[in-house]
């Protein structure tokens, strides 16, 4: 099953009458108990979710659906406040706290009609990049479970082939890449500020859109960076993507960094023809540490742009080798300013400790907070005192724009796109990764990703093959800014070239049945 043909089909399905939303609904619902294994969601809102998809089914049967996300069964990740719904960010501080109201993106996607199954697990407060550090514990990836996996990887002996084999999905946005690609929801929304939509895509097999910067609101996105956080969106096609961000894209009066002018959706073209385009391979993403196997698919990548007709020139942006240390910087100051907002005082955590004011602060946040999170704190404080601002938080706002002017003049010069890898390697065995820190992790994992954010640029994560072990490998696509449409035309010839195959999951298949295989299509626009 490609992805072609696939189209239309579980919006036709709904609108034809063959399955209702109710229907769709419930199977996802109990698709979500067969897989609880995966740890993917944190909560799941069966009863609100049930009366959503009857009020879809009675604009269906009004011949009135809202358009094609009505119906849908999507997933949100637990920073996106949900009013009525708790909202935890996988953190004691902020266990059973349940937000007043809607994230704009979480309001739109109601607006559409989308069903809203639940809240997908993640790392503590986005911090971290394998969805192994919240409070819910890890999230394991889908691809485990999966025949093509099970048949590659031979375990040591009987009793550790069940427990100890299972791979990361890697992070922050584990649990929605994972709800995507189990099955269980037909979209889901993850934030992205340095990779933490981008990764876990590329490791679970699905799509990973980063939006540019400003071009879907924040509002009620709990921060983590304001200046780099961008909702991300996850689907099982290219196409889905675009649905999705025609339904999120624009102006907010409540974010003032979101776009004035208002976004036209747009429906993808099927590009025949990639001769007009310019694919440009920057050499200094040829990082340490990458494999030799996505090295090889990233230069295969590469020749199949060039058999097509295509432009694909090496290109340089020089200063990639500073903008780890340079986000570290940025990223933890900017954490330590957030996270100011948990005192204890209004919402969240409140520690018994009462002899005085400062007791209650300390304690309430040294009980609340993990130690990734305390980490970044204190370092981003440091970077801001008086004496250090200069030397670090200043000299690293000047390297962020000397990276983002990287960009600016490789796309002047003619690039259209930039091909590079998304991640080092495929995706590693959890015994194996939490044999290092989350900081070390974190700054390897988000090389290959976070200058697109430094630089608010949009970039995508197509999956292209399985590795020699049987799980996912993506590469990235990184466009000019605010070219979503460009960007995701040229990532839908690509996932058409390359046929992606679908996961084969051995535990799925006890629950299927009937209209069930609406939901093994890619795609549901």
């Amino acid at each position: 099953a490609q992805v072609e043909g696939l189209h239309f089909q579980v919006s036709a399905a709904l609108r034809e009458g063959r399955v209702s939303p109710a229907e769709l609904c419930q199977r996802c619902l109990s698709l979500i108990k067969g897989t609880k294994f995966l740890n993917a969601y944190i909560t799941v809102a069966e009863e609100t979710a049930l009366r959503q998809a009857e009020e879809s089914e009675k604009r269906y049967r009004r011949g009135q659906p809202l358009g094609v996300l009505d119906g849908i069964p999507v997933a949100v990740k637990d920073n996106f406040n949900t009013a009525g719904i708790e909202t935890t960010c996988a953190s004691n501080m902020l266990k059973g706290y349940i937000s007043p109201y809607n994230a704009t993106v979480v309001q739109k996607l109601l607006d559409q009609g989308a069903v809203l199954l639940g809240k997908t697990n993640l790392d503590e407060f986005a911090m971290g990049s394998g969805s192994t550090d919240g409070v819910f514990g890890p999230v394991r990836n889908p691809w485990s479970y999966s025949r093509q996996y099970k048949e590659k990887s031979v375990p040591k002996s009987h009793s550790e082939d069940k427990e100890s084999n299972w791979v990361i999905t890697g992070g922050s946005s584990g649990g929605s890449a994972a709800a995507v690609s189990s099955f269980t929801c037909f979209a889901a929304l993850g934030s992205d500020t340095g990779g933490s939509t981008r990764n876990p895509a590329a490791h679970c097999g699905v799509v990973g859109l980063k939006p540019t910067y400003g071009l879907i609101s924040r509002h009620g996105l709990i921060p983590l960076v304001n200046s780099m956080d961008v909702p991300g969106i996850l689907t099982r096609c290219v196409d889905d993507a675009a649905v999705v961000l025609g339904s999120l894209a624009g102006h907010d009066p409540k974010d003032s960094t979101t776009i004035q002018d208002n976004f036209k959706p747009f429906e993808l073209p099927n590009l025949t023809d990639v001769s007009k385009l310019s694919i440009g391979i920057p050499k200094e993403y040829h990082a340490p540490g990458l494999s030799s196997e996505i090295l090889a698919l990233w230069s295969k990548a590469a020749d199949l742009f060039k058999d097509a007709g295509a432009k694909v020139i090496e290109v340089s942006l020089p200063h990639t080798r500073y903008s780890i240390v340079c986000y570290h910087v940025l990223c933890t100051a900017e954490v330590a300013s957030n996270m100011a907002r948990f005192d204890g005082l209004e919402y969240g955590h409140r520690s018994d400790m009462n002899k005085s004011t400062e007791s209650m602060y300390a304690a309430t946040r040294r009980e609340g907070f993990n130690d990734v999170v305390r980490g970044r704190i204190l370092s981003g404080n440091y970077f801001l005192l008086k004496q250090n601002y200069e030397n670090y938080f200043v000299k690293a706002q000047k390297v962020r724009r000397l990276i983002a002017n990287d960009f600016v003049k490789v796309f002047r010069s003619g690039v259209d796109v930039l091909l590079t890898p998304t991640t080092l390697t495929d995706a590693v065995p959890y015994m194996e990764f939490i044999k290092e820190d989350n900081r070390t992790r974190s700054a390897q994992d988000d090389v290959l990703t976070q200058a697109a954010n430094m630089a608010g640029l949009p970039a995508i994560n197509v999956p292209t093959a399985l590795s020699e072990r049987g799980l996912p490998v993506g590469l990235q696509f990184i466009g000019r800014s605010f070219q979503e449409k460009q960007l995701l035309s040229v990532a839908k010839w690509f996932e058409k070239q390359v046929k992606f195959p679908m996961i084969q999951l051995e535990e799925v298949k006890r629950h299927e049945h009937g209209v069930f295989q609406h939901q093994k299509s890619a795609s549901f626009s």
